[in-house]
């Protein structure tokens, strides 16, 4: 049988790494994209010693669009074409939109829309040309309504989530399908990242294990669902994100992101009520 491959981004941690582990172990041969060449190359021992597969390390800085061209080159010279396509790759930023960095604003919107974009047209072409493909998009539950202290990257989400509903329609005829995964809080480190680790809306909270929202971006990818929201309570608040008043929608996310005051009784994981 012919062995397929798979391209991830954002593949150093997180649900991105957890995919890797995942299509490793379902036998695609992988090309795994991050900054951080050492945890990629650490990757690629792993998943070699483990599985019948070859691991190609790509480093590549995201927030730059040329990075997206140029791989996309290599790859082609390599002849190495990409069946699976999995956009994985985000960043996030807490605070006010008007007293944040433009800096840190533009690679935000370059890693989480543009790029994503970019690498959409060059391997979905290829993929329509040859009568299949899957593309699978990390969008978030940020996606479903407007986040005053986090703007751009609610907004770079829900950018994700109708680009790819989109195209998963004009896909529809070719034999390509388009995912998008819209997980909730999950257990990356995303959230120290970004700044809202103090907020409301996370302090305290359990998380879903990135293991688990990998498994189950796949397993809806190879389903050929078109969005796939982990976990009942997700999808709840989904629902009631799109048919609530829209103002009520955007009070309650602003104050679930503000950060909470040392008197506000948030409960740990472990903390009993």
């Amino acid at each position: 049988m012919e062995r397929l491959t798979a391209l991830v981004t954002g593949a150093s941690g997180g649900i991105g790494y957890e995919f890797a582990r995942i299509l490793a172990k379902e036998n695609y041969n992988l090309v795994v994209v991050a900054r951080n060449e050492n945890i990629l190359k650490d990757l690629k021992k792993t998943l070699e010693a483990e599985s019948d597969i070859t691991v190609k390390v790509v480093a590549k800085d995201l927030s730059n669009i040329a990075s997206v061209c140029e791989i996309y080159n290599e790859l082609k010279k390599e002849n190495i074409a990409i069946d699976v396509l999995v956009n994985n790759a985000g960043i996030g930023k807490f605070g006010l939109f008007s007293e944040t960095d433009w800096h840190k604003t533009e690679e935000m919107i370059n890693i989480n829309i543009t790029t994503l974009t970019y690498f959409c047209s060059l391997f979905g072409k290829d993929m329509a040309a040859r009568n299949r493909g899957r593309i699978l998009n990390v969008a978030s539950t940020a996606a479903f309504q407007p986040g005053p202290l986090m703007a751009v990257y609610y907004a770079s989400k829900a950018y994700v989530l109708s680009f790819s509903e989109a195209i998963a329609n004009e896909f529809k005829e070719t034999g390509v399908t388009v995912t998008a995964l819209c997980p909730g809080l999950t257990d990356t480190g995303f959230h120290e990242r970004a700044g809202t680790q103090k907020s409301k809306l996370v302090a305290g909270k359990k998380m879903n294990s990135a293991r688990d929202v990998a498994l189950y971006g796949y397993r809806a990818m190879m389903k050929q669902k078109t969005v796939a929201v982990p976990g009942w309570k997700n999808r709840l608040l989904a629902l009631v994100s799109r048919f609530a008043p829209k103002a009520a929608v955007i009070a309650a996310v602003r104050k679930m992101l503000e950060e909470r005051r040392d008197d506000d009784k948030v409960l740990s994981a472990h903390s009993k009520p």
